[in-house]
């Protein structure tokens, strides 16, 4: 039997789907880009917007002999053991193939925001806790071990990582975030994608683009990001993750900016993404994000109309359905209502991208090849580090921490004893289990009660609840009071509890009205620092919160945002002092709830002055985090003479760290630029390179940092980016606030104008000092 080109391995990708490609017919193609949900509710509540009137009745027996783009979520839509799941998704793929004339199966996709969301599947911490690490490799190793249990499992593309930056911190999809800043949330992500992409699992960046700057901190407000806030803080992360990260899909916005719907966007789905910035692997829509276009967004008549539309933006597959790709479309080809055209473009990208996970080859096997285990005791070694990375210590200002090892401990609060707190809403057990009540959370999730008592097993700890997250009910405060005046120390651990579409404090279309302490957590604070007894507060939540009420009037301050399935253990190391905190804020705390929306990347008039009454000016800065040892900065370079260079050069600038402390710790050296005067306002100051350096006592450490004139780009009033010539400092800092070291530098030479092959990286160097 002659093999078919399309079938030989041997030959390029282009020139199989180049034989494919005319010997299908058009049902065969527009099948190639819908996916569906096998299982999915059509009726009351979901775990995506609008499931309930967007999921179409379908003929799965009819629909598959056309063949079948992408399987949706066959472990991420209800518990099925891992196992018996992989088996399941086995069989059908091999009913697809067996149905349709060219036996093509379907990429199977899942959400992997934090860990495969799966049953039984590790729950890593949230994204915002990875910011919190300062530490790409060990995000890198993280989304490596994600991408390997997803390929046991017979999954091919993850749907992950959230590349938004943060610009409004009282949305509730703050926690899928890695941070406030681009540069930062462009190296960790870019990180997560090279470890997703080298198990073989497709990356797709969420969401293009602008989805976080929406009005209001709504979920799917309209976005009033202007032209150069787009430019310069939204984008770059995403085509740092493409170029650098090797991201092989990108899942467009559900939201619109000024009038146009990312969604049916042709200018940035075909024009930046694929002409200007190279693109070449497959768009795909979020969830019912093409009926949106009709539905929500009203720039569409009919799902034909919506298809058309986002077609010819360069959507190439419709998640998680056929509402539009499906017979609508077809219609409207016959119909001569949409050229084919579109639909052979989007098909052959499908098909490339199918041919690079081998779904072409005729020898491939959708059966596991060994068994299918999503919670190795390596994943949990692994999502302990990173877990106790993440954790912040805000304030420790009279030593209060570590905690004695035989004190007597109030462990106060109605995040203390419950395992969900340590788990964001896309994780399993919050966005599945919430919907099968009774069935077991499938992992071993320690709360941070639990924890501290195994951490410290000579102390007294006792418990009381004190409120619940969000009822404002006090009852409870009574004997949270009593437990705490027996002790020598309170544990206040408050926070949030990860929900979708408000069904809990944090999460998607979970957005806060402002930044208070939810429900009663506030006045269970006072209460408890009103006893007299030195309080800890422990902060797991999914956004930072005002904590302005209570500085200076608590014994220490310990963030962690959502730290996963061994955040329990993390925090109670960080408070025993095993763990010696190194996390590093991702996202500014603030002085109080309102005043919002307020980050760091502030022009002059963003900060605070003599204009309004309101100080912006945040409690704890970007980039903030206290450790139970000591650094200090030695050496750094700078001067008052600006040294010159021109406007396409280097300078290397660089600062001695040692550890003047009695213990072990890690230090994260920050490099931020300020422009003091520039053709457009620019923020007052900006990271543009970090390093984290890890110091026994008394050793030290030459951190180097190679900046490139490249890194200074801004988009100028004519839309280009342009390095411009005058002064420049950059500032070695502990912090976006704690500066140790400044150089000056004047650039010198003409405007230079960038294009796609700019540097966007500050490389680094570490080197031992004697």
């Amino acid at each position: 039997m002659t093999t078919a080109p399309w079938r030989d391995p041997a030959l390029p990708a282009a020139a199989r789907v180049d034989d494919l490609l005319p010997r299908m017919t058009l049902e065969e193609k527009t099948a190639q880009l819908y996916g569906v949900w096998v299982g999915a509710s059509t009726d009351g509540d979901g775990v995506a917007p609008h499931q309930h009137d967007m999921t179409v009745d379908y003929e799965w027996d009819e629909l598959i002999t056309r063949g079948l783009g992408q399987l949706t979520r066959s472990f991420g839509t209800a518990p099925v053991d891992p196992a018996l799941g992989a088996q399941a998704l086995a069989r059908a793929q091999r009913r697809i193939t067996e149905a349709g004339r060219f036996g093509i199966p379907a990429v199977a996709h899942e959400e992997c925001l934090a860990g495969f969301t799966a049953w039984q599947a590790t729950a890593y911490p949230v994204p915002l806790a990875w910011g919190a690490t300062w530490d790409p490799p060990l995000v890198e190793e993280m989304a490596r071990r994600i991408g390997a249990d997803l390929r046991s499992a017979g999954v091919h593309q993850g749907l992950a990582p959230v590349l938004d930056v943060v610009r409004d911190p009282r949305w509730g999809r703050v926690e899928e975030t890695i941070g406030e800043d681009p540069y930062l949330v462009g190296t960790v992500g870019t990180a997560y994608v090279r470890g997703l992409e080298s198990a073989g699992i497709v990356a797709t960046l969420k969401h293009f683009a602008g989805y976080a700057s929406s009005a209001g901190a709504r979920n799917l407000a309209p976005v009033r990001a202007g032209t150069r806030e787009f430019a310069d803080v939204t984008l770059p992360p995403f085509e740092m993750a493409l170029r650098e990260g090797g991201a092989r899909s990108v899942m467009a916005a559900y939201t619109e900016r000024d009038g146009v719907p990312a969604s049916g966007d042709p200018e940035l789905l075909t024009g930046l993404l694929r002409e200007e910035w190279g693109f070449t692997g497959t768009v795909v829509a979020d969830y019912f994000g093409i009926g949106f276009l009709q539905t929500l967004h009203r720039v569409a008549g009919t799902p034909a109309e919506a298809a058309h539309a986002a077609l010819e933006a360069g959507i190439d597959v419709e998640l998680p359905s056929l509402k539009c790709y499906g017979d609508p479309l077809v219609e409207a080809v016959r119909s001569g209502e949409i050229p084919e055209e579109l639909v052979d473009r989007a098909a052959r990208r499908v098909l490339l991208q199918k041919c690079a996970l081998g779904l072409l080859d005729e020898d491939w096997a959708p059966e596991p090849a060994a068994p299918v285990e999503l919670d190795s005791t390596g994943n949990r070694i692994l999502a302990r580090r990173l877990a106790e990375e993440s954790v912040v210590l805000l304030d420790n200002p009279d030593g209060l921490l570590p905690l004695a090892p035989d004190t007597r401990i109030a462990v106060i609060g109605p995040r203390a004893a419950d395992a969900l707190a340590m788990l964001g809403c896309y994780s399993f057990p919050s966005h599945v289990l919430t919907h099968h009540p009774g069935v077991p959370t499938g992992i071993e999730i320690p709360t941070v009660l639990d924890a501290l008592r195994t951490e410290l097993p000579d102390a007294k700890v006792t418990f009381a609840q004190g409120c619940d997250v969000t009822d404002p009910d006090t009852s409870g405060f009574e004997e949270a009071i009593a437990r705490t005046a027996e002790a020598d120390a309170c544990v206040a651990v408050l926070g949030d509890r990860a929900g979708l579409f408000g069904r809990g404090t944090s999460g998607e279309g979970c957005d806060a009205t402002d930044l208070a302490l939810p429900g009663a957590q506030a006045e269970l604070l006072d209460a408890l620092v009103a006893t007299g007894v030195p309080v800890v507060l422990v902060l797991l939540t999914g956004r930072p919160y005002a904590l302005g009420r209570w500085h200076g009037r608590l014994g220490a301050v310990v963030q962690a945002f959502f730290p996963g399935e061994e955040g329990g253990p993390a925090v109670a190391g960080v408070l025993s002092g095993r763990v010696n905190p190194s996390g590093r804020l991702p996202v500014s705390v603030p002085q109080a709830p309102g005043g919002q929306p307020w980050t760091y990347l502030q022009p002059p008039l963003g900060l605070a002055g003599e204009v309004s009454n309101l100080d912006p000016t945040p409690l704890y800065a970007f980039g903030h985090g206290r450790s139970y040892t000591t650094f200090a900065w030695e050496d750094g370079t700078g001067g008052t003479e600006p040294a010159e260079i021109g406007t396409d050069g280097t300078y290397d600038v660089s600062v001695t760290v040692r550890n003047t402390g009695e213990r072990e710790g890690a230090e994260v050296v920050q490099l931020y630029l300020h422009d003091p005067v520039a053709s457009v306002t620019r923020p007052d100051v900006r990271l543009v390179g970090y390093q984290r350096v890890r110091l026994a006592p008394g050793d030290a450490a030459r951190v180097l940092f190679r900046f490139h004139t490249d890194l200074s780009a801004f988009t100028d009033r004519s839309g280009r980016r342009v390095v411009e010539p005058g002064a420049l400092e950059l500032r070695l800092a502990a912090s976006s606030a704690d500066v140790r070291h400044t150089a000056h530098l004047t650039l010198t030479g003409p405007v230079r104008v960038l294009g796609t092959d700019r540097r966007l990286r500050c490389e680094t160097e570490v080197s031992e000092v004697g």
